[in-house]
């Protein structure tokens, strides 16, 4: 019987690609990734040889081996296996970008959905469970549109503390990352505060929130400031000058 699509499965995993990306690689729509996986069909003969070229496997290992349990294919599955047991200790962080808020918001508490996301680690980050969430829009001003704040678990809202500035994942509201304010009169309720006074604060029911992560580290893009250079800093104060020298005339 052939594994085929059992073990395309778990080199992808290995690798950390979605489904999404595999099919990229693979230059095959993503519903036939989940087709192969899931062994609904086999997969055909080219897109076997793109993967063994990739892995570096024979096409027999790929339709008879199963790579999970074996430990004699290949140097690259090898090395693989060496890198994800030297991180096993490290702080994994999952990447929720934009495009896959949608599904993260149905699928929070899916592990399988989890690890179809994208990984990276900060080595600033010890203990803990976080997360890194991609936000648009421009509520949270100085923080840009397009920043990935990675948020550190929180599992209460008793935890949280006013002021501070969370990931708050409700069913209502989605993803949104704001200022959190707890009302000790209506404790069934909460204000989310946005950094940029054009927007007004809000609340949301309590009971809606799903996930809380308090933002721990803010990555954006650095952004392209304008400098002066001598020439025009010459020019400036000689501007100055004249405007100077012009006035004292006129007030003798």
């Amino acid at each position: 019987m052939s594994r085929a699509g059992l073990n395309l499965k778990y080199l992808r995993k290995l690798r950390g690609w979605t489904q999404e990306e595999f099919a990229i690689k693979l230059n095959i729509k993503r519903s036939l990734i989940g087709a192969y996986e899931e062994e609904r069909a086999d997969p055909r003969i080219e897109v076997l040889e793109i993967v063994a070229n990739i892995f570096k496997l024979s096409l027999d290992e790929l339709l008879l081996k199963d790579l999970s349990n074996s430990i004699n294919t290949g140097s690259y599955l090898q090395k693989r296996r060496m890198q994800k047991m030297l991180s096993a200790d490290r702080n994994i962080i999952h990447f929720v970008p934009v495009k896959a808020a949608a599904g993260y918001l149905a699928s929070y508490a899916d592990t399988e959905f989890i690890d179809e996301l994208n990984t990276f680690t900060l080595p600033m980050l010890t203990g803990g469970q976080y997360r890194a969430f991609e936000i648009i829009g421009d509520s949270m001003l100085p923080t840009p549109s397009g920043s990935i704040i990675v948020g550190e678990k929180v599992e209460s809202l008793e935890d949280t503390k006013n002021g501070q500035a969370y990931i708050v994942v409700s069913r209502n509201e989605g993803i949104v990352y704001k200022r959190i304010q707890k009302n000790n009169r209506a404790k069934n309720k909460i204000t989310l505060e946005s950094d940029n006074p054009n927007y007004h604060p809000y609340q949301i029911n309590a009971e809606d929130i799903v996930e809380l992560w308090q933002a721990q580290v803010v990555i954006g893009k650095v952004v392209t400031q304008q400098r002066w250079d001598v020439n025009s800093l010459a020019n400036l104060v000689n501007n100055l000058q004249d405007q100077v020298t012009t006035l004292k005339k006129k007030m003798n």
